[in-house]
Parts: C-alpha cells; sequence; structure tokens
C-alpha cells in the first residue's frame, strides 16, 4: 500500500491574531495531528510552515479557522503547498521584525474567569495579584511599543519572569503558553499607596486595602488603572462626588460608576439582554443604563440625567478593589475637564495632586493613552458614543487599497486615522482641542501610530474650517492636504463602515460644520458619491448672536429662532418666553446684534435647533458641557405622543425645511400649559416627518443617519422605523462614533477618493 503524500504548507495568517494567544493555538492544533514545522509572528502576522500527509494539512487549514482563538480576527489565509522539506518537530520560532506592519494591534481585553478565579482562590500563587492575564485576556493595546507583539516589544520588558512563569510561558499545554504580559507576584509590576506629595504609605495588596478605606470615607483616589488614571470616589456619598466636582472642575456633566457585580448594576439600574451581553463582553465599555426609581445614588452623579454610566471592573486590579469596597463608585478620567488622560504617576502628583487625596499607583508603564469607551443600546444594536479601550485601534476595512492617508480629524471628540492598505486604523479617542495639553496629546498619537505602523503618509486629510488646530497642523507638514468638508466627513464614516457604493442620501445633523458657502451648516441632506457630495436639502438657517456664546448659552438660540419668525417683536413681547431670560443691557446688545447680523453667523444646525427648543421649554437656557440642552430635551420626552408640528418644504434652489410654522405653534402650546414632554415629542417627531419628506423628494431609497443628533435614541429609532415604512433603506452607526469622533475615518476615505479621481 502506497504511503500518503507528505507535503510543505506554507500560510501567511493576516488579521488580529497577536497578543490572542493564535501562536499557542497553531501549536496545539498542528502537534494534535501529528504535524511537523513551526509557527512565528512577523510584522504582516503570523507565518506558519507545517509538513504532512496532504489531507491532515488540508484538515489543518480548515480548522485554523473553525477552532480559532475567541479574539483572533482573520481577514486573510494565504497558503499555498510546496514539497518537504523534513522538519523533525513542531516549535514555535522567534518573531521577525522586518516587511511593512500589516498586522493588528490588540485592544486591551478584559479578564477571563480563570484568570478572576485565580485571583480569588487562597490556593493558587496570584492569589490577590493585580497584574495576572494571559493568553485569553490583559492588556495589549497599553503596553506594546513595536510590532510584532512579543515581551521586549512591550512595557513589561523590564520585568523578568521567574522561573515559575517561565515555566507556564514555555508549556505548549498551559493557557500561559506564550502569554506576553505575564506575571506573578514574584517577577511582576506591584502596587503603592502614595500621599499627596508622593510618599509612600503602604505596599501591596495593603495599598489596596488603604485606597479602598480611603475611597469608604469620603476621599477621592486617583488611581493608576489600564491606560490612564482614574478618579475613584463613594457613588452613595453627596458630598463626596460635589468635592469632586468642585476639583476636578466638572459643573453638571454626568459621572460613569463602576459597579462591583452585574447583580450590584442591577439593583440600580434596568439592565436589557443586550445591555447584560455589552457590560460582561471582552470590551468592557461604559454602557448607558435607565437609572431604577428610589436607588441611593449622589443626586449629583449624573444630575437630572435618567440615565447612568455603569460598567464593570474589567483588571484584577479594578476587580480587587471594587470587591474590597463592595459598593458604587465614582470611576472618572484622571484628568481635569478638556485635558487629556494622566498616564504617568509622577505627572499625576502635578496634575492631579489638587484632586485626588491620596494615590494608588504601579509600577507598569503605560505606553499611551485610553479612555473607557461609551456606548448605549439603539435600534437594537451597540452604538459606541466613545471609542477606545477594548475596540481601538482595529481597523475599519474597505474594498480597496487606499493611498497612505493621515487624517487629522475634527476639533470636538478628536481622533485621528491612518490608512494601511485596505484598512483604515483609527485611533483611541483623544478628546476636545481646547486646551494645550490636549493638543500634545494629539500630536503624540500622531506620532505613535506614524511609529507603530511604520506608517509615512503621502497626504494628509484635514477639516474645511481653516482655524482647527488640527487643520493648522496640517498645512504644516510638508505634503499634499486635502480639506474634507465636516459634513461629507460624517457621511464617508458611516458609508465605510456600511460597506456602501454609489450614490447614497446623507442626512447629516449635528452641532455645526464649516461649510461651501462660508455659513455653519448642521442640517443636512447630502447625496454622496466618494470623492464628491451635493447638497441637496438643508434646514432653514437663523442667527447665532454672539457666535461660540451662542452655543454655550441656549437662550441666545432661543431669542434668535423668535426673532426669525416674529421679527422685532421677539424683542418686545413680554409674553413671550424668551423675555425673563436677559438683563436690559443683554438684551440691548443682542438686539444690535440680530438687527445687523453683527457677530451673529447664520446656521443651518439641528443640533442649536434643539439648544434652542430646550431654551424656549425652560429646560436650560446655559449649558456647562457640550449637548446639555440636546440631552435634556430627549430626556424629556413623553412616550407615546403621536403629535406633529406643521412645518413646510419648499424648493430654492435646494429643498428647504422651515421650521418656522413649528415654533409658532409650539409657543402656542406652550400658552395653552401643554407639558415640556409633550411638547419635546412633538418636536422630535416634526423633525422625523421633515426627514421623511424630504427623503421621498430626493428619491433615493439608501439613507444613512449620521453626525451627533443621531446620538438621540428616540429621534433615531423613530427615524429609522418611518423611513422603512416609506420603503427606504436605512444605514447607521455600530463600530464607529455618529458624532465627531468618526470624522477622521471620512476624512481618509473622502481624501482617497479624490486622490484617486
Amino acid at each position: 500500500m502506497a504511503s500518503p503524500k507528505v507535503e510543505r504548507l506554507r500560510a501567511v495568517v493576516h488579521g488580529a491574531v497577536q497578543g490572542v494567544g493564535f501562536r499557542p493555538f497553531v501549536y496545539r492544533l498542528a502537534t494534535g495531528l501529528s504535524l511537523t514545522g513551526y509557527v512565528l509572528n512577523s510584522s504582516q502576522g503570523v507565518f506558519i510552515e507545517a509538513e504532512g500527509p496532504s489531507e491532515r494539512l488540508r484538515e489543518f487549514i480548515l480548522r485554523l479557522e473553525q477552532e480559532k482563538p475567541p479574539r483572533a480576527i482573520i481577514q486573510s489565509l494565504e497558503f499555498s503547498f510546496l514539497d518537504p522539506l523534513g522538519y523533525s518537530e513542531f516549535h514555535i520560532q522567534e518573531s521577525q521584525d522586518t516587511g511593512v506592519k500589516t498586522t493588528l494591534v490588540i485592544p486591551d481585553i478584559a479578564s477571563c474567569s480563570e484568570c478572576l478565579q485565580e485571583v480569588s482562590a487562597s490556593t493558587e500563587r496570584r492569589f490577590l495579584y493585580p497584574f495576572t492575564n494571559c493568553t485569553n485576556c490583559g492588556p495589549r493595546f497599553t503596553i506594546i511599543q513595536a510590532l510584532p507583539y512579543d515581551r521586549p516589544n512591550t512595557s513589561m520588558q523590564e520585568f523578568r519572569m521567574c522561573s515559575h512563569c517561565q515555566g507556564e510561558y514555555e508549556d505548549p499545554l498551559d493557557r500561559r503558553f506564550h502569554a506576553q504580559p505575564i506575571a506573578c507576584p514574584q517577577c511582576g509590576p506591584t502596587l503603592t499607596l502614595w500621599n499627596e506629595a508622593g510618599e509612600t504609605l503602604a505596599l501591596g495588596h495593603e495599598a489596596l486595602v488603604r485606597g479602598a478605606e480611603l475611597v469608604g470615607k469620603g476621599g477621592i483616589l486617583g488611581f493608576k488603572g489600564l491606560g490612564g488614571f482614574l478618579l475613584l470616589a463613594d457613588a452613595r456619598n453627596d458630598e463626596a462626588v460635589i468635592r469632586l466636582r468642585d476639583r476636578k472642575r466638572r459643573e453638571e456633566k454626568p459621572f460613569a460608576l463602576m459597579f462591583p457585580s452585574l447583580d450590584s448594576v442591577k439593583s440600580w439600574c434596568e439592565v436589557s439582554p443586550l445591555e447584560t451581553r455589552l457590560l460582561t463582553s471582552p470590551e468592557s465599555p461604559i454602557v448607558l443604563l435607565k437609572k431604577k426609581p428610589g436607588t441611593s445614588v449622589a443626586r449629583s452623579v449624573a444630575p437630572q440625567n435618567p440615565y447612568q454610566g455603569a460598567m464593570l471592573p474589567y483588571t484584577p486590579l479594578h476587580h480587587l478593589i471594587a470587591s474590597e469596597l463592595g459598593f458604587p463608585v465614582v470611576a472618572t478620567s484622571g484628568n481635569l475637564t478638556d485635558e487629556p488622560i494622566v498616564t504617568d504617576e509622577r505627572e499625576a502628583l502635578t496634575r492631579l495632586g489638587g484632586i485626588a487625596d491620596a494615590f494608588l499607583v504601579h509600577n507598569r508603564p503605560i505606553v499611551r493613552h485610553s479612555d473607557d469607551s461609551v456606548t448605549r443600546i439603539v435600534l437594537g444594536k451597540e452604538l459606541i458614543l466613545r471609542r477606545a479601550r477594548g475596540y481601538a485601534p482595529l481597523p475599519i476595512l474597505v474594498k480597496e487599497e487606499l493611498p497612505k492617508i493621515l487624517a487629522v480629524g475634527a476639533h470636538l471628540k478628536n481622533t485621528i486615522a491612518i490608512s494601511v492598505g485596505n484598512q483604515v486604523f483609527v485611533s483611541q479617542h483623544i478628546g476636545d482641542l481646547e486646551t494645550e495639553e490636549a493638543y500634545d496629546a494629539f500630536l503624540r498619537t500622531v506620532e505613535d501610530f506614524k511609529r507603530l505602523y511604520e506608517f509615512e503618509p503621502e497626504a494628509v486629510a484635514c477639516d474645511l474650517h481653516p482655524d482647527f488646530p488640527s487643520t493648522n497642523f496640517a498645512r504644516g507638514l510638508d505634503l499634499p492636504v486635502v480639506p474634507v468638508q465636516h459634513h461629507h466627513a460624517h457621511a464617508a464614516s458611516c458609508i465605510a463602515e456600511n460597506q456602501l457604493e454609489g450614490p447614497v442620501l446623507a442626512v447629516t445633523w449635528d452641532g455645526l460644520g464649516f461649510g461651501l458657502d462660508g455659513t455653519a451648516w448642521g442640517g443636512e441632506f447630502l447625496l454622496v458619491d466618494g470623492a464628491s457630495f451635493q447638497r441637496l436639502a438643508s434646514f432653514r438657517t437663523f442667527r447665532m448672536p454672539g457666535g461660540e456664546k451662542a452655543i454655550k448659552e441656549p437662550r441666545r438660540t432661543a431669542l434668535a429662532l423668535l426673532y426669525e419668525v416674529l421679527g422685532e417683536e421677539a424683542l418686545e413681547r413680554e409674553e413671550l418666553p424668551t423675555s425673563g431670560m436677559f438683563r436690559s443691557e443683554e438684551l440691548r446688545i443682542l438686539r444690535r446684534m440680530l438687527l445687523r447680523g453683527v457677530n451673529s453667523p447664520l446656521t443651518s444646525s439641528v443640533g442649536r435647533l434643539f439648544d434652542g427648543i430646550a431654551a424656549l421649554l425652560g429646560l436650560r437656557r446655559q449649558v456647562n458641557f457640550e449637548g446639555q440642552a440636546a440631552m435634556e430635551l430627549e430626556w424629556c420626552v413623553e412616550e407615546g405622543v403621536e403629535g406633529v408640528y406643521p412645518f413646510d418644504v419648499s424648493h430654492e434652489g435646494l429643498w428647504l425645511v422651515d421650521w418656522g410654522p413649528m415654533v409658532l405653534e409650539l409657543l402656542r402650546d406652550l400658552r395653552l400649559g401643554r407639558s415640556s414632554g409633550e411638547i419635546a415629542a412633538k418636536f422630535h417627531n416634526t423633525l422625523v416627518e421633515a426627514l421623511v419628506q424630504v427623503a421621498q423628494r430626493i428619491k433615493e431609497k439608501r439613507v444613512v443617519l449620521t453626525g451627533g443628533v443621531f446620538q438621540n435614541r428616540y429621534l433615531t429609532e423613530r427615524a429609522f422605523l418611518r423611513l422603512e415604512q416609506e420603503g427606504f433603506r436605512v444605514y447607521t452607526h455600530q463600530r464607529v462614533p455618529p458624532n465627531d469622533g468618526g470624522i477622521s475615518l471620512g476624512q481618509v476615505l473622502v481624501a482617497a477618493a479624490q486622490l484617486r479621481s
């Protein structure tokens, strides 16, 4: 009988295949099939050579994809069959770091159940050890310094493995086989508790216990976590939370809470099965949940907000302190408002010294910052509002090879993006570029991505706005600059995420973006086709008296709306809702601005329309953070109201949505004493019906909903339903934020299309 034919399989696996236990999996699969050869990490992915009978090699290929580790993502598997070389065994070779960097950097992964069991079992040598991990979990993006993903290329390089860890690392049957961040109490990072001056108060587990005691007594703890510092305070203690707000200079913006367990979350919030899955997922983000009435959370945690940002512990360190506390804590980013999160303990003493009463720190360096991601369930799907830990920097895949483009994003909620082949890598959330510290973080992220992926751009894409710091940065590079209109970028982002081609109607509603006509756009209907777009419809414009001041003072927008529909009467009639909002001197100045159009730019913004209506309803005259008025108008909606206000859609060069009749009827409802909840619902319903009517006139059946306004759950779900009822195919964001955090992705795609054309 003839011997089975022996061949050599050569395979290259591209995708998220480093840092997820892929090489140990390949080793076990190959040896289980009695194959010989080797596997190694390279800058392009995982490289495999395996020899054996032909039928076993084909089984190996099939099982490679079917049985891969749960966090692995195989984007492509290229293989060929060659003559055998006579390998005697199968082994894991040293990694190669030559060639173009195309492998994916894995996001940080929440602790697995096996590691948590070890941490909680007194018989285990990693009992109470806060830096326990294995091939299935632990730090990745925040510790990697270079590709390929090997220990010498991470911030764990300074921790030499003890003999026990080395044995686990080299044992093919151990789940820590080739786990790069492997550590234990004998050889890994350690905890220290510092006072405000950086003096040591306690070490090891005692440091954690005393840090928890400080929080329990009403103190504020600076906590060095995975991607930066958090500030922890007792969520039940109103005095402690108010003190944290004062010190952090964060007046009313909601704080996220970390709960010790899922049962604890469910006792405070309403949690659906989809929200449960999201809370307990390997990404472990903050999830916006509906509060339960009557819980003992401090009023100042999320003032006037029916939702609570909730997350579960996601590293052993977080689990240990949450267990020690036993109650929910505020777990907010370690920074001052508008500054990036702090990553270094010595820097924390300076930047957080006036906020925290003590610091729980460790000696594992954080290579790059990564905030907690923020999500909510909309349309029965996960919607990312802030994309960072757990998600970044996994790429968005596109169908065509792209030029090498650096996109520098927007001014608010900034992210940057780069294109490598048919992949667009979007950075973690950087934040608003309002401060020198935030701009420095932006510069560091640009350089970090260029170094990590050995990336040199051929062109740079930026926002059309001439005064954004990111735009000025782009112009300072010795590269071709491609300015991309803000709403075009929003649209391209959603189109790319849904892998659409050809003309698509993009409904792009947000706060504002610099328009081609020099006005502030924000209520747009664009027909988008790659490199170009047509603005086919928009909202009736109104003035923003004081420019940026109108953004921070919705009362100004309310007055501008009334001036637009009533003329000078809006400045004189005492029965109008705006009559008591201004001092006489303020009103005199605003009158001059509106009458003469001085320092009162025109806008079509739906976001600003939300602001003005919120002020007319008495919900919010001034805001303390971006989007506050619009959020409160959403929260105010009375469910079950089906009424719609009148509006007009006319054609004057482009289709124009006239909200004037709505405002006049809304004023009538206010005079009749209708509830704010009913009025808010009718306002939302009116926007939806206006959207549907415009879409029917444009007649493009594929519609994407994008821009910060579509973070509004009521509006998005109602618009989706109504459009589908009228026969449209509707697409929304899922993995990339609809807000300005998704702008950089869109900039890459538009710039690439323009460069190709």
